[in-house]
């Protein structure tokens, strides 16, 4: 029997079953990364993204063509995680927004959702690049144009659709030379592949299952408490309530959530009406609307007038009230009972005064991703006021910078990505958020955040904090010394297996067996006659007497220089480093 039409449970069996084949198939894309380090983690991204959004539809109790599109935009806008997946946000989003309309999708509308979907992830990149998922988007979408109404059956339309995409990622080498020296396909777009095939599966009635391996290696590192790439140790995370803390601090008790599901369309303004009185009642407001629902987060003293603004347009549904004075005393517990088993002693926790003040909402904040306890206190000296445990072991969602966003009182925040991976994500957590100025600072590493904290000005403009922060990193050289988990050929050097390489902002610069060595050669070929000072990281697998060992070799060699060296504390990278 031929497919004439997707219905809106078949669509939902489809999805899933995308999601599954890319979930079970992530560790190849993973492996797919042009750089042999032990963080590929594109297809790991691409697919915590879209199991945040079958997480969404899951939570459906209405199964429409509109309820799954509005879940799917939603669910993997806020669950993107690097740039893969914050692109395949982008192309989930085109497509829904173009099929939104539709009560079944014929061909017509599946044409038309592959031109939508590639043109949206086109915008989403700021200088878009042939080669790459991109491309075997725009591939797919013009195949599905061309062959429109060629097929009786969708499913046989889907199929060479399919062959279209696999024509364009097997091409991907010959229009990124740094893929065909590695010998691999461009990750994002095979990993686009394994998602388009498996809803293929589903519509013919073979929907994919998640299999074992790829079920819990997903949770795992969806939850950050365990990391399956090879020579990274387990890490724990007790969660983002500090003991020091009181809960005097806490000015709005109840963090309250809830979906509208509206009785009809409103517009903007009345949308901002909403938003206003929301305000009036609570902060960390995220009121998000679209022709059938608004999604509201707040925190709030008074949740049912929360709930009662939200009855005025339509039904409620997914209502949760979270008491988040309660939730700090519970991770204050949780956290003690992990230090007491690691026989860690813990800090004498502040005596709450009952009648205390809600702190006063300051002008400035910052936010910053850091890999490592001794990166973590760092930036706590300087200022962050809220750390994301992340970086290129795992990259933070959209989500994840939001939250960290509603913990920091402040009315302008700077988000410090110090990874390239994340600045995408933190971008779309700007656009997101209504009630506070989000400022992205484009750091590309660690010592390139750090530099932007030090430039701040407190009696500067947030745009022209901006602009000088930016400026402050931009003369500083970072690199990284790490180990390759691969042989392979990258910038014509032959790398094999357990080498260990020293990486620059222009590529591996230095492959060699012995870190120390690496590390002096690399700096080496960052120093120059503008050189004035070498700031160095070491990582959780160095000993403090190498790391001395290494900074008296360079003060030797470089005499006329600052040598600073510190705790780091981060995985897999032995050394991150700066000479500026």
């Amino acid at each position: 029997m031929s497919l004439v039409e997707i219905n809106a449970n078949t669509f939902k069996e489809a999805f899933i079953s995308g999601a599954n084949n890319i979930s079970n198939n992530k560790e190849y894309i993973n492996e797919l990364n042009v750089f042999p380090v032990p963080d590929g983690d594109t297809g790991t991204n691409m697919t915590l993204t879209i199991m945040s959004a079958v997480s969404e539809i899951n939570a459906l109790n209405d199964i429409s063509l509109q309820s799954l599109t509005k879940a799917i935009a939603g669910g993997s806008l806020r669950g993107a995680r690097g740039n893969s997946g914050v692109i395949l946000s982008q192309i989930f989003r085109g497509f829904c927004k173009e099929v939104q309309g539709c009560t079944v999708l014929t061909q017509e509308d599946v044409a038309n959702g592959f031109a939508h979907s590639m043109e949206t992830a086109y915008k989403a990149v700021m200088k878009p690049k042939e080669g790459t998922i991109l491309t075997v988007a725009r591939a797919m979408a013009e195949t599905a144009a061309d062959l429109l109404n060629v097929y009786d059956d969708i499913v046989d339309y889907l199929e060479e659709i399919v062959k279209a995409g696999d024509e364009a990622l097997s091409k991907t080498p010959d229009m990124l030379p740094v893929l065909k020296e590695a010998g691999v396909v461009d990750s994002g777009g095979q990993g686009l592949m394994e998602i388009i095939k498996g809803i293929v599966e589903g519509l013919k009635g073979t929907p994919v299952s998640l299999t074992e391996q790829g079920a819990t290696q997903t949770l795992a590192r969806g939850a950050g408490i365990l990391s399956d790439t090879p020579g990274i140790r387990p890490s724990y995370v007790v969660g983002s309530g500090s003991e020091h803390i009181s809960t005097a601090d806490i000015k709005f008790t109840y963090c309250t959530e809830f979906i509208v599901l509206l009785d009809k369309p409103i517009d903007d303004a009345e949308v901002d009406k909403i938003k206003e009185f929301l305000l009036s009642i609570g902060d960390s407001l995220v009121c998000v609307a679209d022709d059938e629902v608004i999604k509201i987060h707040v925190h709030t003293n008074h949740p049912g007038q929360a709930f009662e603004k939200g009855l005025e347009y339509g039904q409620l549904t997914r209502c949760k009230i979270d008491n988040m004075r309660e939730e700090h005393n519970e991770r204050v517990s949780m956290s003690h009972e992990v230090l007491a088993e690691k026989d860690v002693p813990k800090a004498e926790p502040v005596a709450e005064e009952v009648s205390a003040e809600p702190a006063e909402e300051k002008k400035y904040g910052f936010v910053a991703v850091s890999a490592g306890d001794g990166l973590d206190t760092i930036f706590t000296e300087i200022g962050v006021d809220k750390i994301i445990h992340g970086g290129q072991t795992m990259n933070p969602s959209t989500d994840d910078i939001l939250s960290a966003v509603k913990t920091v009182n402040a009315e302008n925040i700077f988000i410090l990505p110090n990874n390239k991976n994340i600045i995408m994500a933190a971008n779309q957590a700007s656009e997101i958020c209504e009630d506070k100025n989000i400022l992205v600072i484009p750091s590309f590493s660690i010592p390139q955040g750090i530099a932007a904290v030090l430039s701040f000005s407190e009696d500067m403009e947030p745009e022209d904090n901006k602009a000088a922060m930016t400026e402050a990193f931009e003369d500083v050289k970072t690199g990284e010394v790490t180990f390759a988990i691969r042989d392979t050929s990258v910038d014509g050097k032959e790398i094999h297996k357990n080498n260990i390489m020293g990486i620059s902002e222009n590529g591996i610069d230095v492959v060699g067996t012995d870190v120390q060595q690496v590390t002096q050669d690399l700096i080496d070929g960052m120093v120059d006659e503008d050189s004035g000072l070498i700031s160095l990281y070491y990582g959780e697998d160095v000993t403090p007497e190498d790391a001395d060992k290494l900074k008296e070799l360079l003060e030797e060699k470089y005499s006329d220089l600052d040598v600073d060296i510190r705790f780091g504390g981060q995985p897999i990278y032995y050394y991150i480093l700066s000479v500026e």
